[in-house]
């Protein structure tokens, strides 16, 4: 690889490997953040969903911007080796199979999300919230990956990655746990309590 002044160090490429993968984490756990948000939010009343659906979707096609840096940094740097194959196979490289492999399996569901939400008008609804519950397994698989293949002798990456995990579980505890107006509503419905 070459720039403007010459080539690209392998260091150089090490470096944005790590930085834009730390990155991506942070990206991943607001886009996460962002769909239960919306999930929990009452429609009517105002325009924030609105808002939020939209900084939601733009920061998950942003994201792509800096995962593809990473994989791509990744597989042109020399210090491991890691080529295309093993970015987006599980289990296909030659270094830390297990962990690079996680990536790859956080990667594939991430494109799935991707690819599903800009399809969703024509999927089915069950469908694509069926391929929409994936990020509940692209999440962790990426925290495992980051957290042990990319920050082990850095701790404030490190510290960012346990950051991102700690914030992610507890709003997924808050989603889990918090009882809403709607869901209530439903509850009530169902059990044919109506109000």
């Amino acid at each position: 690889m070459t720039s403007l002044h010459g080539p690209i160090s392998n260091e150089t490429l090490w470096y944005t490997s790590r930085a834009t993968g730390v990155v991506s984490m942070v990206l991943l756990t607001l886009i996460m953040i962002l769909g239960m948000v919306i999930t929990s939010m009452r429609r009517p009343y105002s325009s924030a969903p609105t808002v939020v659906m939209a900084l939601h979707r733009w920061l998950s096609l942003g994201t792509l911007g800096f995962l593809a840096l990473h994989v791509g940094t990744a597989i042109a740097e020399t210090y491991v080796k890691i080529d295309l194959i093993a970015a987006v196979v599980p289990m296909a490289s030659e270094f830390q199979p297990k962990l690079v492999g996680l990536g790859a399996v956080a990667l594939d569901l991430l494109l799935a999300l991707i690819i599903s939400s800009l399809l969703r008008h024509r999927l089915p609804e069950r469908g694509w919230k069926l391929i929409h519950f994936t990020s509940y397994l692209m999440w962790p698989a990426a925290l495992l990956h980051g957290f042990q293949l990319g920050t082990s002798d850095e701790p404030l990456l490190r510290a960012v990655t346990v950051a991102c995990a700690v914030l992610g579980v507890m709003v997924l505890g808050w989603r889990l746990f918090a009882t809403t107006h709607d869901r209530r509503r439903r509850e009530d419905v169902d059990a044919g309590q109506w109000r």
